[in-house]
C-alpha cells in the first residue's frame, strides 16, 4: 500500500476556498483505479492547516494520479497557501492492529 500525506496551509482569507476545493476533489477521487482511500482532515489547533491522506493499492496507481488533472489542481492551490505544499509518499509493506498494541501491553484479550 502507498500513503500519500498532503499537508497545506491556506492563507487565512483563503482557508474556505482552499476547504472547498479539497471536498470538490475527494469524492471523483475516491472513484479512481486504486484509491482506496481520501480523507481530509484540519488541524485542531490551526484552521487554517488541512491534511489530505491518500491511500493507494500500487504506486503506478498513484504515479497516474499524479499525472491527472484532480492533481493538478491540488498543485494549483498553492496561490492560496502560505507555503508550498508539503507532500510525503509511504511504502507500508506491513501493518498490524490492535493484536500488537495488547501483547506489548501483556493483555490476552
Amino acid at each position: 500500500m502507498i500513503i500519500a500525506k498532503i499537508i497545506m496551509n491556506a492563507l487565512p482569507e483563503k482557508r474556505k476556498e482552499v476547504f472547498q476545493t479539497l471536498l470538490s476533489m475527494i469524492e471523483i477521487l475516491r472513484q479512481e483505479k486504486g484509491c482506496r482511500s481520501c480523507q481530509v482532515f484540519q488541524d485542531i489547533e490551526d484552521e487554517n492547516v488541512f491534511s489530505v491522506v491518500q491511500k493507494w493499492e500500487t504506486r503506478e496507481d498513484l504515479e497516474h494520479h499524479m499525472r491527472s488533472d484532480r492533481f493538478s489542481v491540488l498543485l494549483g492551490t498553492n496561490i492560496l497557501l502560505k507555503k508550498q505544499q508539503d507532500i510525503r509518499i509511504h511504502t507500508v509493506l506491513h501493518t498490524e492492529g490492535n493484536a500488537i498494541v495488547n501483547a506489548v501491553r501483556g493483555n490476552k484479550a
